[in-house]
């Protein structure tokens, strides 16, 4: 298994707990242990059950030349927003209760929502060898569509799997104040979708006929 991916993952996971805690003020928080929790089994399944193969764990951990100059800047903002979505949930359900209490079944949908999100969006890694960290054509690695499992239903699964586990993200915390961050989330994930698609249509063949079979980009039957 290729180690630089193996650091930087766990390292940037490390990261976003500490700022979750370090927000909350406080080691005993449950809602971030239980999402410390989730986050430890998913990483268990990411690196057995669900296992990329190797050159796909190479490509994500240093991916090759080529990634667009918009998809830089969106990643670049999406990491500010995910940051502070961390610490506004941690200021809110950890430290200073701005957001009443949920009744615990909200929560627990919220758990249910992000274990599932999670899930979808290792599926989807699984399952396409092409699966980059960054949007770019892998010329070098024989880039062809992927149009079998989840990809049969939807053009970006990964995607879907990202905006159930931000849904349940402010359920599980219990913060009305982190759907701020969220949203302006979603709205970043459905802009890199939107230029994502436009991008694979014009610059990797078979694309065109596989949008005409596949309808939808995230949301089966909606969009």
């Amino acid at each position: 298994m290729k180690r630089g991916y193996l650091f930087k993952h766990f390292t940037g996971t490390l990261v976003f707990f500490s700022i979750l805690f370090i927000s909350a003020g406080r080691v005993v928080y449950w809602q971030g242990l239980i999402y410390v929790i989730i986050g430890l089994i998913m990483s268990v399944v990411s690196y057995t059950v669900l296992r990329p193969d190797p050159e796909l764990l190479n490509e994500r951990s240093k991916p090759g030349e080529g990634t667009k100059r918009w998809d830089k800047k969106i990643l670049g903002l999406s990491l500010l927003v995910t940051i502070s979505m961390y610490v506004t949930a941690g200021l809110d359900s950890g430290r200073y209760h701005w957001s009443h209490s949920f009744h615990w079944s909200i929560c627990l949908l919220g758990i249910i929502l992000t274990v599932s999100g999670q899930l979808i969006f290792l599926v989807a890694q699984k399952q396409n060898r092409f699966f980059s960290s960054t949007v770019r054509i892998q010329t070098e690695r024989g880039h062809v569509v992927c149009d079998t499992g989840l990809y049969k239903f939807v053009r970006h699964p990964a995607y879907l799997g990202s905006v159930i586990q931000s849904l349940g993200f402010p359920l599980l915390f219990g913060s009305l104040w982190s759907i701020i961050p969220i949203g302006l989330m979603l709205i970043l994930l459905l802009a890199r979708t939107n230029m994502e698609d436009k991008t694979l249509k014009s610059e990797l063949k078979g694309y065109p006929e596989y949008c005409d079979k596949t309808r939808y980009r995230i949301i089966p039957g909606v969009w």
